[in-house]
């Protein structure tokens, strides 16, 4: 079985990243525009409504007009910015969110790829909301740092490629990321988490800290039963590895890029039993797992291949 796929702003970051995955697969035509027609209104339109799957890297407001250019009932979408994560009828694209969740993108025809931040701190905080360890009314705070690249064009250029002196800088500073809305909604808290990012002077990678006490928990919570609640949740993934205590190690810039270049996300539970504190953290690359891998990982679903062909190991 052959689809046809088109990539809607196919030449930012994450639509090349997304283009390479894809480019060997003898199961997916590409629909390419040539660098006159990309922003020709008439040729996005056929390339949209002729395509079985239409991935969408654009900005907000133009993912919408592009889902409204859709005239049939056949072209299925993912959308890769943030404006459908939490759109009522689009279906979130984290397929190792819950059980039973990589059925229910499959069957979608509107899946609203996760945020990089977001979906790491789903990943750390969801399971545990699951399990009945962690209220969902409980205030958390999460710290995060990112290479450059996820920050798109403006970003990129302000760090001229890596020349730039600045090391580290943190920003969002007035708290409202645009991802906090999804990170409330499909992690199930009560409120959004108090968010810090910041970027660092690397292309790729991302490190997301979540500081917690275990006096936030249930009652009789121990390190252990965090731990194994994320080695359940995640025991039948390819791509998402809990690392047992031995093997974490420290965290820091080789951390943070441990998985760049590729598709997976690594989960480290850090914990000081006699004074009862937590951190939960997670590294992956925020151009792989965090974006392009997340896309080909949901298409790989809708389109019913191999969930994780074409990715990155």
């Amino acid at each position: 079985m052959t689809i046809s796929v088109f990539i809607d702003g196919g030449h930012g970051t994450t639509g090349l990243e997304i283009r390479e995955r894809l480019a060997e697969r003898a199961e997916i035509a590409l629909i390419a525009l040539d660098d006159d027609r990309r922003k020709d209104a008439n040729a996005r339109l056929d390339a949209l409504n002729g395509a079985d799957i239409a991935i969408l890297c654009l900005p907000d407001d133009a993912a919408r007009d592009a889902v409204a250019m859709v005239g049939n009932g056949d072209t299925k979408i993912i959308d890769a910015s943030t404006a459908h994560r939490t759109t009522a009828g689009w279906t979130y694209g984290f397929p190792e969110w819950e059980t039973g969740h990589r059925n229910a993108i499959a069957s979608s025809r509107r899946v609203g790829n996760p945020g990089c931040y977001a979906q790491t701190f789903i990943a750390l905080t969801h399971p545990l909301i699951l399990a009945g360890i962690l209220p969902g009314n409980t205030c958390v705070s999460v710290n995060a740092v990112s290479g450059y690249s996820g920050g798109g064009r403006a970003m990129i250029e302000e760090f001229g490629g890596g020349a730039s002196p600045t090391a580290f800088r943190n920003y969002a500073l007035p708290l409202r990321h645009k991802h906090l809305p999804e990170m409330q909604q499909h992690s199930g808290l009560d409120n959004p988490p108090l968010f810090s990012p910041s970027v660092a002077n690397l292309y790729q990678g991302m490190l997301v800290e979540i500081p917690l006490h275990l006096s936030q928990m249930r009652a009789g919570t121990t390190d252990s039963d965090i731990r194994t609640a994320l080695q359940e949740r995640y025991a039948d993934s390819r791509l998402i590895a809990v690392l047992d205590e031995e093997d974490s190690a420290a965290l820091d810039a080789v951390t943070i890029e441990r998985c760049a270049g590729t598709d997976r996300m690594d989960i480290m539970v850090f914990a000081n039993s006699d004074s009862g504190q937590i951190r939960l953290c997670a590294v992956l690359d925020n151009l792989g797992k965090g974006a392009a891998g997340a896309a080909v990982q949901n298409l790989n679903l809708m389109g019913g291949f191999d969930e994780y062909a074409g990715l990155r190991f």
